[in-house]
């Protein structure tokens, strides 16, 4: 193993203070360059694992990866889902065929700080998105100006949705990103390819979403309705007042007050009876006990995954600081709570995808059928109610089958509608992680998003 540790810390006219503790290996894939270590900004550590491409890392693109939560770390998409090994089971990694490094560079990164092995000297914290996209447009910066043989090229900024946040997450960090190229440019530095967002599961308008979580339960949108009769005609008028609440408390003017207590009234009404029929909020297909989703997120598979990154001959591996605690957590509840405290997630984000695409960034939007949480029906409605030049063209367009390579003999993987840049797709009996549950199909997605050969 060859460390690249800088003893020093550098200085520019874009981010005065910052270093780079980075080990070059061949952690996780043999078949390629990888990198771990952090990017230190001042007082702020973000740690991140980087894999070059299986194919060509000298001419393919770099893909930013991130989990959500709030406050999941991005290991659990390295080794659950589209990362180039997997953690099955107590034996430690295996290769994964599937990997999103298959045609591409990947980095996935533990942020905001607190998360995963990122860390802060002096107690700082994060807890709204807006704030924690500066640091990630400051590590990206510093991440090119390290990786000098990346700079230019097409850089796509792409996770998914534990929880709430992952479709705000990616939104506000590229609108970040992009506003930033003005300021690099001015002071000669490479600006960053910003080419496209990729969110996979997200909750990115949550008024035009909210209401979706009566069709999953009460029609047969993903799997037969697992409501009572009784229920959903309880519930079905329960959807305008919640809609109209989130309108005037969240939408219109925010009120924090007034917001946290119409979300309060809509969880209860639309989203509490899911929460007693013990299912998988994130694969409606499946069941899962209170316990399960407590302490492993309905996968078994997550406890094997933090007591492999709590091996101390993992950490010094991958060059974990000591200023990190011994034991490994996949989220941070502290992290989580305060992005809660700031209603993070009640703040509207749609706009940016509208920004974005206005200036000519690609977007995908792309949802498992059977997950619950952030579900396909919710994330269609929002892109159809989106406000852009493109919306009408895009509206019209219809949802079209896709199948892995083009070939429907061997079935169809989803439906797309696409159209001016933006485009929404659907993966068949995949859930929240769609990598996971479906990775021939993931992988075929992204390859030919990155190719821009469309659907």
């Amino acid at each position: 193993m060859r460390e690249c540790h800088s003893p020093f810390t550098h200085s520019n006219t874009v981010f005065p203070h910052y270093n780079v503790r980075i080990k070059k290996s061949s952690f996780c894939d043999n078949t390629v360059n990888a990198y771990t270590g952090y990017i230190d900004i001042e007082a702020r550590h973000i740690f991140f694992y980087f894999f070059e491409s299986r194919n060509d890392p000298d001419t393919d693109d770099v893909i930013f990866w991130t989990n959500g939560g709030p406050g999941c770390s991005s290991s659990l998409g390295l080794f659950m889902e589209l990362g180039p090994c997997r953690v099955s089971d107590a034996n430690g990694t295996t290769f994964h065929p599937e990997s999103w490094n298959t045609n591409a560079n990947i980095f996935f990164v533990d942020q905001p700080i607190g998360v995963g092995f990122s860390y802060a000297d002096y107690g700082e914290s994060v807890g709204t998105t807006e704030e924690g996209a500066k640091d990630i447009a400051a590590f990206i910066f510093v991440f090119f100006e390290h990786f000098t043989k990346f700079k230019g090229r097409s850089f796509h900024i792409t996770g998914e949705s534990y929880g709430v946040c992952r479709g705000r997450y990616v939104p506000v960090f590229a609108a970040e990103v992009y506003d930033q190229n003005a300021r690099l440019a001015a002071a000669g530095y490479t600006p960053i390819n910003l080419t496209s967002i990729m969110i996979g599961n997200g909750i990115t308008d949550f008024y035009h979403q909210m209401s979706s979580s009566f069709d999953m339960q009460c029609t047969s949108a993903s799997v037969p309705p697992t409501l009572s009769i009784a229920d959903c005609v309880r519930m079905k008028p329960m959807v305008p007042r919640c809609e109209q609440r989130l309108k005037e408390s969240c939408v219109d003017i925010f009120d924090a007050v007034d917001c946290a207590a119409a979300a309060s009234f809509c969880d209860t009404q639309l989203k509490a009876p899911f929460w007693k029929s013990e299912l998988n909020p994130y694969d409606i297909s499946q069941p899962c006990d209170a316990d399960g989703l407590k302490d492993n997120l309905c996968y078994p598979v997550t406890a094997y995954i933090r007591a492999y990154l709590s091996r101390p001959s993992v950490r010094k591996t991958l060059g974990v600081d000591d200023a990190v605690p011994t034991n490994f957590s996949s989220c941070a509840p502290a992290v989580g709570s305060a992005f809660r405290a700031q209603m993070d997630s009640y703040r509207l984000t749609q706009d940016y995808v509208g920004g974005l695409l206005e200036r000519g960034v690609r977007v995908l939007i792309y949802v498992g059928t059977y997950d619950w949480i952030c579900n396909w029906v919710g994330n269609e409605r929002w892109t159809l109610a989106l406000e852009w030049s493109g919306q009408a063209e895009y509206a019209a367009e219809p949802l079209r089958p896709w199948a892995v390579g083009g070939d429907f003999t061997k079935g169809r993987a989803g439906l797309a509608r696409s159209a001016k840049g933006l485009t929404f797709a659907t993966i068949d009996k995949a859930g929240h992680m769609v990598p996971y549950d479906k990775p021939k199909e993931a992988l075929d997605l992204v390859q030919r998003w990155l190719s821009g050969e469309g659907f």
